[in-house]
């Protein structure tokens, strides 16, 4: 099996990319969050951080694009191979309102005409691998078979494949009557997304699927950065692995950015996702919350990793996993 970490937009930028390969079990690829394409073929600030070189030492990393324009995107891919790279990926799964109602993102997958001339003039102007992440369609799982046809039409390096629809957000259950049925019909290498938090669902979906060995992991890593580990029979590292990874974090973010609220607001974030894997942490994660300086917060941390244990509260982080997009 090989393991990707999926992008995240506002957590697995290239800050938690190198601090994550440092600190725990280290990954087969990293996803940066998506970079939208413009007809000036310029990158924001934040985008090129995401994809300069020495800012991916180690890692192999592949810059995903969001864009329904294949000008756009080809230009954005041209330019993103003279970094060195020779992968990339197309981003159709994203399923945020605001991206969706601009038809990209898996808002897109509706658009199956419009879709399909955009994927032939992308791949035959490409010069590099281009992958795609995907959901099952807009309103109905059922498009998926249509898409398929669509995607089996070119010389996809990968199909990664979340099994909602866009209209399920991450509420639901992942659809996998409708991904095993598709899966011997796709005639590239699939990869799985989709709630995989703990061992016991990597095992469900492995003992389900036992022919898929590519597995993209966001949320469940994000979670507990040690799970891939534990898939793999490792043990939980110690608490001074965790403090390492958080403190690696917690500096470079204070060394890169200006003013206490955006350095704290960026390590709540964080804080949403991994505060279960500690016991009792209802009152810490209330008082990261109200948590205003980055004074009151280092004694957080100092109390938070010096008197509590590690043990993954898997049900308390699924139920906020779910109910994100409630």
């Amino acid at each position: 099996m090989k393991y990707y970490l999926a992008p995240l937009e506002g957590i697995t930028n290239y800050i938690y990319r190198n601090a994550y390969h440092t600190h725990f079990e280290k990954l087969d690829k990293y996803y940066t969050p998506f970079i939208s394409t413009n007809q000036h073929n310029s990158f924001t600030t934040r985008d090129l951080k995401e994809i300069l070189p020495k800012n991916n030492k180690g890692l192999y990393t592949v810059p995903q694009i969001l864009s329904n324009k294949s000008a756009d995107f080809v230009r954005a891919a041209n330019s993103i191979s003279e970094y060195g790279y020779t992968e990339i990926n197309l981003n159709l799964g994203c399923p945020s309102n605001t991206v969706v109602a601009k038809n990209k993102g898996s808002g897109f997958l509706y658009h199956t005409e419009a879709l399909d001339r955009f994927l032939d003039e992308i791949y035959s102007q490409a010069t590099m691998k281009i992958s795609i992440k995907t959901r099952l369609g807009k309103y109905s799982p059922d498009e998926f078979y249509e898409l398929v046809k669509i995607y089996n039409k070119y010389p996809l390096e990968e199909l990664i494949i979340h099994p909602r629809i866009q209209k399920d957000m991450y509420r639901n259950v992942p659809n996998l009557e409708v991904f095993k049925q598709t899966l011997e019909t796709i005639n590239c290498p699939v990869c799985y997304n989709g709630d995989v938090f703990t061992t016991d669902d990597y095992q469900s979906i492995t003992d389900k699927f036992p022919d898929v060995d590519l597995m993209m992991l966001g949320r469940g890593i994000i979670g507990n950065p040690a799970l891939v580990g534990q898939i793999k029979g490792k043990p939980m590292p110690s608490i001074a692995t965790f403090r390492s990874f958080h403190d690696t974090l917690y500096h470079t973010y204070s060394e890169v950015m200006s003013g206490e609220k955006n350095i704290l607001y960026r390590m709540k974030g964080f804080w949403f996702y991994m505060i279960h894997i500690f016991s009792e942490n209802k009152k810490v994660i209330k008082s990261i919350k109200k948590c205003e300086r980055l004074s009151d917060y280092d004694k957080i941390m100092d109390n938070l990793f010096n008197e509590h244990a590690l043990t993954l509260n898997t049900r308390g982080f699924r139920n906020v996993v779910e109910g994100l997009s409630k």
